[in-house]
């Protein structure tokens, strides 16, 4: 078993290139399985979600080649309609090969997917959404069934503004003939760079990034390459990380317009950040303060995966907050061993109250969910004495050696191995 094992107190200083958005690659690569010609997909992550996305694609018949910062995919020699179970169960996104599978083969056999235990997160949008395009679906001995043999383009209504379902419907009306409308999407930077990447394979796809999307049916997609975004979950957590250690820390590679709401939670927040270009700077030197109220909504709202590391932070902030998870029921995971640090928090339903302490101390802590254990490091960083954080691979699925990048910014961090 892995571990973090942190040394708390140190500050954090210098600059760090963010990396690839997960969530940005992950439709990406359930994307390239409408293509029958080769993709390559630039600064391509590591993360284990995205390496599992490539197996299910190896599985579905794909070649992959990873190199140094790229992955190259054969999408020509894709055949099978089936994702397995060993894979499907690692990891959520393996839903979103469902519409593409469905696009290219009109037929698809999918398990349950997997993920983080953050709550239900049904997928009753995504099969409701591909319904309205004509596709049948049997639930059946934890399989959908699915024949999509007479999907036409329609007018699809969302009830929630979900990102999976939003893009799960985007991939299976790239090929219908027609025009479809998607109406109450989800607006996430990541369903505008899926939208970038289809298009620049020759789809057609207008409005995303707003509540109406509207996809013009084609043939077919070419092969090409691609960059994807960077993370803005990354970059919320090194700032949130600076603000708490204290410092002077420039990340690169930052579209700051995607944490615009964290930018407004932490205006005035005894901290001094600043924008050029694609670089943020973040000057720290001061406890932080109490945020009278947060509460988690879909973007461009405050993301819920960032509400694990910003309770951390307050957990040390002077004054008291308040902190609403409206997204996921069991999100609130982090909170116990956030305790066991000497955080004070008081749990009502999806109301956090936390009141912030002048000192955390180090203790060993389990990570629960990929988000919650980030906010553990986080919380380790500043908390007096060491602290271990076990179970670390639900860390790995969305940051790519974490501890290389905060100990390239002065943390004293070690991945270690535990028996």
């Amino acid at each position: 078993m892995e571990s973090f094992f942190i040394c708390g107190g140190n500050k954090l200083e210098g600059e760090l290139d963010i990396q690839t958005s997960k969530n940005a690659v992950l439709p990406i690569l359930a994307g390239s399985i409408l293509c029958e010609e080769d993709i390559i997909i630039h600064k391509f992550p590591k993360y284990e979600d995205t390496l599992t996305m490539l197996k299910i694609l190896e599985d579905l018949g794909a070649k992959t080649y990873i190199y140094e910062e790229d992955v190259k995919i054969e999408c020509g020699s894709i055949q099978k309609s089936e994702i397995p179970v060993n894979l499907a169960s690692k990891i959520r996104s393996s839903i979103f090969s469902l519409g593409a599978i469905l696009s290219r083969f009109k037929k698809a056999k999918v398990p349950y997917p997997g993920g983080c235990a953050i709550g239900a997160r049904p997928i009753d949008l995504h099969i409701k959404g591909l319904k309205q395009l004509g596709a049948k679906i049997v639930d059946k001995h934890g399989f959908l069934y699915c024949d999509g043999s007479n999907m036409k383009s329609s007018v699809v209504n969302i009830d929630f503004p979900s990102v999976g379902a939003t893009e799960n419907i985007i991939l299976a009306s790239v090929f219908l003939k027609g025009r479809t409308k998607i109406i109450n999407c989800a607006k996430e930077p990541e369903i505008v760079d899926l939208a970038n990447f289809l298009n620049s394979l020759g789809a057609k796809i207008y409005g995303a990034g707003d509540s109406i999307i509207e996809i013009e049916g084609v043939e077919k997609l070419h092969g090409g390459e691609y960059t994807p975004i960077t993370d803005r979950i990354i970059t919320g957590t090194y700032v949130l990380a600076t603000l708490m250690c204290g410092g002077d820390v420039t990340l690169n590679k930052v579209n700051s317009d995607h944490i615009a709401s964290l930018m407004h939670n932490l205006k005035n927040n005894c901290c001094k950040i600043t924008v050029k270009g694609d670089k943020l700077r973040v000057i720290a030197n001061k406890r932080p303060k109490a945020i009278s109220k947060i509460e988690t909504q879909p973007y461009p709202g405050f993301p819920t995966d960032l509400q694990p590391q910003i309770m951390a932070m307050l957990s040390i902030a002077r004054g008291t907050s308040v902190v609403v998870e409206n997204l996921f029921e069991s999100r609130f995971k982090h909170i116990g061993e956030l305790k066991k640090l000497g955080a004070d928090i008081l749990v009502n339903d999806k109301t956090a109250i936390i009141k912030g302490k002048n000192m955390l101390y180090g203790a060993n802590v389990i990570c629960q969910d990929l988000r919650g254990g980030a906010g553990l490091v986080l919380a380790g960083l500043v908390a007096k004495g060491y602290t271990t954080v076990d179970d670390i691979f639900h860390i790995d699925r969305g940051y790519y050696h974490m501890e290389k990048d905060l100990q390239c910014l002065g943390a004293n961090i070690e991945r270690i191995t535990k028996a």
